[in-house]
């Protein structure tokens, strides 16, 4: 009986504290973003300066902007270019690494994972378009055993914002991940099985370690290309990347003015 007893002594120690922390005022935000040129607009815009005194070990190429935005105090931590072949270090493995060191290092209040993606016109994603991802789940870790399955699929709802999505009006879905730029029959078949409205290799990697450590984390998505089209996606990604790295740019920026001042509750 007494271990019980401590449970819920626990449990609602807990409770109360993530509620004193959600009417804390919001002051860090860390933004993760795996091109650095889908960050540059917002870093040009918000006057970040790359960190020299970087908290990050020496032997990664990982790269930090910082400044101070309406009293808040943004980060925008990029995974860098690979060693070997100077590319950007997209997909999962980079981005949990960084997701990890940057709740380490900067402790912040709130992640934002922000970046371009794939969109499916049958659930009705344009070109453009800027998505709040409303939960997001993984379609490459195909696990047919129980219990293992669903840890594969890794479904995690994202942190609500409802105030947020009405005063901006933006577009709400659900966020599929996979470690590849096209779709293969089994990935199309856990897309589907997902309700995938949005596609990308990143944002079900960063939710996963956020949520260890349980930092509130918002993922906001802007679509290069149609995955269910006619054309290739990489050939419509690299056509659409500046124009919707723009948009993703001015949409941050509204997300940015709106939480300033405001705790997580008030999202």
């Amino acid at each position: 009986m007494a271990a019980h007893a401590d449970d819920r002594i626990s449990n609602a120690s807990m409770e109360n504290l993530t509620r004193q922390v959600e009417k804390r005022p919001i002051s860090t935000i860390v933004f993760i973003v795996a091109m650095q040129k889908e960050a540059q607009p917002l870093i040009e815009r918000l006057r970040l300066v790359k960190d020299v005194n970087s908290p990050f070990p020496k032997e990664v190429a990982w790269v930090l902007f910082k400044g101070i935005y309406k009293e808040l105090n943004i980060n925008i931590v990029c995974p860098g270019k690979d060693s070997a072949l100077g590319v950007d270090s997209v997909c999962t493995v980079p981005a949990s690494l960084v997701t990890y060191a940057s709740i380490q290092a900067l402790q912040p209040d709130l992640i934002i994972n922000a970046g371009t993606a794939g969109g499916f016109k049958a659930k009705g994603a344009s070109i453009c378009d800027v998505y709040i991802v409303s939960s997001s789940a993984f379609h490459d870790r195909r696990i047919p055993v129980p219990v293992l399955d669903l840890y594969g699929v890794g479904m995690r709802k994202a942190f609500p914002t409802p105030n947020l999505i009405k005063e901006l009006n933006l577009k709400v879905g659900r966020l599929s991940t996979g470690d590849s730029m096209d779709m293969s029959p089994h990935d199309k078949e856990s897309i589907t099985a997902n309700d995938a409205t949005v596609k990308d290799m990143e944002g079900a990697a960063v939710a996963y370690v956020a949520d260890i450590f349980k930092v509130p984390t918002i993922l906001i998505k802007g679509v290069t290309d149609i995955v269910d089209g006619n054309r290739p996606t990489s050939e419509e990604f690299l056509e659409n990347l500046a124009a919707v790295t723009a948009k993703l740019d001015e949409s941050i920026t509204k997300v940015i003015d709106f939480i300033s001042g405001k705790c997580l509750s008030d999202l």
